[in-house]
């Protein structure tokens, strides 16, 4: 069995290498997962709360070490600090509204009868996480299903290795036992073995369409439940009464932030035609102000994508778009760091359409179309012709129409006058090929329990 290899995209070096598990040592884990959770479960509530923020806070005391390590493994730059602040606000929200959201709701407590709908752990939980946000993704999933009692089995990105140990040493310093929370590495045929024995119960996986059909197919069969978010395409739609500059500022950060690696990032813009020349304009201000480099240098903006084989993607949706008609506005030769490899000069295309792939298919990297259009209905139209539905953005200084808009739109979120941002109060949720089921909100403790039904019957004389 080949070790897996994590290639930094700073400087193309193998920067960890792991062995994955054998078949047996894989199914003996789920094994002692399953074993130890009813243990768990069985701890009060308030008690997995405080061992779960506690493996927060022990995560905390090593902060400055995991940005650099972050670095390393998929090129965002330090300046930007890590996911800290969104790691303990979703994790204190789903603290918060545990209690509440899983209590028995009674429907009868009389002498003749007690009736209530509880809500169980389902067991095993497995969690397939993502590079992009390898912290972040993996407590929206992760907080929840221990708080609700059960234990889980982690598995993350070959690009984020060392993200998985990192949370497995912190929780199990905390105080989670060990076979609770376990940090495993898998490859891909261990993966949909232990998925097909039904080793779990359920599956919260986040990646490409290609893996979660993979994450079906090794299920089916199994009615093991799963959880899939599989990417987007999301737009930015920008109204005739649009702020314009609030516009531009937040929808080219959507674009660009993170070398484009967003799950929700902005990967194409609609503006209505009144604004369209002078947003074009300020949105290359905006991009020309990048700087792209080393992650560990202060002064860079925009770091390396996490491989050299993503930034491939991207140059060859650009180049096929320009050989189709569409206009680039950024000269790559202001951003001398651009490599051919991981390192990627920005881009802003116009005069494209729905033709050409860089508007229909997945980029995740940092280039952007923009589109005039001349009205809401062309916009709803445009921003319907996707086969994702993840998030939308609308900019405009009219609520009661960013509410009538969003709701002829398919996707799973609508934001109006921001973008690129979770609220742990809401679901992350998304439909078409984004994929099925969600994280966060009171939604995300329903996803990692089940309902039980209780009907007692009283004994009377």
């Amino acid at each position: 069995m080949k070790p897996i290899q994590l290639i930094s995209p700073v400087d193309g070096s193998v920067w960890l290498e792991r062995q994955p598990l054998s078949r047996d040592d894989a199914f003996a884990a789920t094994a002692r997962a399953k074993a130890a959770q009813k243990a768990w479960a069985a701890r009060p509530l308030e008690d997995r709360i405080a061992l779960v923020k506690a493996g927060v806070d022990k995560l905390m005391e090593k902060k400055d070490v995991l940005v650099e390590e972050l670095a390393w493994q998929m090129g965002r730059p330090t300046r930007f600090g890590g996911e800290w602040g969104g790691v303990i606000d979703r994790t204190n929200y789903m603290a918060e509204i545990a209690a509440k959201t899983l209590a028995p709701v009674v429907v009868e407590d009389s002498d003749r009868f007690t009736r209530y709908l509880a809500r169980e752990a389902v067991g095993v939980v497995f969690i397939i996480a993502p590079w992009n946000y390898p912290y972040l993704t993996t407590i929206n999933t992760l907080a929840p299903a221990l708080i609700a009692g059960n234990s889980v089995v982690l598995k993350h990105a070959s690009q984020t290795l060392k993200v998985g140990e990192r949370l497995a040493e912190a929780f199990h310093a905390a105080g989670v036992p060990e076979d609770v929370f376990q940090n495993v590495v898998l490859d891909h045929a261990t993966t949909e073995a232990l998925i097909g024995a039904r080793a779990f119960n359920f599956i919260n996986f986040t990646g490409s369409v290609g893996g979660g059909a993979a994450i079906e197919k090794a299920a089916a069969g199994t009615f093991t439940a799963t959880g899939l978010e599989l990417g987007g395409k999301d737009p930015g739609y920008v109204r005739a009464d649009a702020d314009l500059d609030a516009a531009v500022d937040s929808l080219m950060d959507g674009a660009m932030y993170n070398a484009g690696q967003c799950c929700c990032g902005i990967e194409r813009i609609y503006v209505h035609e009144s604004l369209y020349d002078a947003f074009v304009e300020k949105a290359v201000k905006w991009v020309d102000g990048l700087k792209l480099g080393n992650p560990f240098d202060a002064a860079s903006t925009l770091g390396p994508m996490a491989n050299k084989r993503f930034a491939a993607t991207v140059r060859a949706q650009v180049a096929e778009a320009i050989a189709a008609g569409a206009k680039p506005l950024i000269d790559p030769a202001a951003f001398p760091a651009d490599d051919g490899g991981a390192y990627l000069a920005p881009q802003i295309l116009v005069n494209v359409d729905h033709s050409m792939r860089v508007m229909m298919e997945e980029s995740f990297g940092p280039v952007v179309g923009i589109m005039p259009v001349k009205d809401d209905a062309e916009a709803i139209k445009l921003m319907n012709d996707s086969p994702y539905g993840l998030t939308a953005s609308i900019w405009t200084a009219d609520a009661e129409a960013a509410a009538e808009i969003g709701a002829q739109i398919e996707t799973g979120t609508i934001f109006m006058n921001r973008c690129d941002f979770l609220d742990p109060a809401l679901c992350w949720t998304g439909c078409k090929d984004t994929g099925r089921g969600g994280s966060l909100s009171f939604l995300g403790f329903y996803s990692v329990t089940r309902p039980k039904s209780y009907h007692l019957k009283k004994v009377t004389k």
